[in-house]
């Protein structure tokens, strides 16, 4: 239990942000499960609209410290790499 009174505001502020956090990767999840489906369904239009939002999504889940750069990085790699191939 804390004892101090940073100890305190620190667990507060946490609990706080993991709600946040969760929030932005749940939504993150979702954006990039459309662009999967529109690959799915060689959509390519649909496809192309779906990443340009996902990717943009990604890249603000990294400045805001949610996912690690590398991992944002390659998602938006082998993403852009499938609707390529369309």
């Amino acid at each position: 239990m804390a004892n101090h009174k940073s100890a305190k505001t620190r667990i507060n502020r946490n609990s706080k942000r993991s709600v946040i956090n969760g929030a932005r990767k749940s939504r993150v999840r979702t954006i990039v499960k459309k662009v999967e489906a529109a690959i799915a369904a060689s959509d390519k239009e649909t496809a192309a609209a779906a990443f340009k939002t996902a990717e943009s999504e990604l890249m603000r889940s990294v400045r805001k410290g949610v996912f690690p750069m590398n991992k944002v990085a390659r998602t938006v790699s082998r993403l852009s790499k499938k609707i390529k191939a369309l």
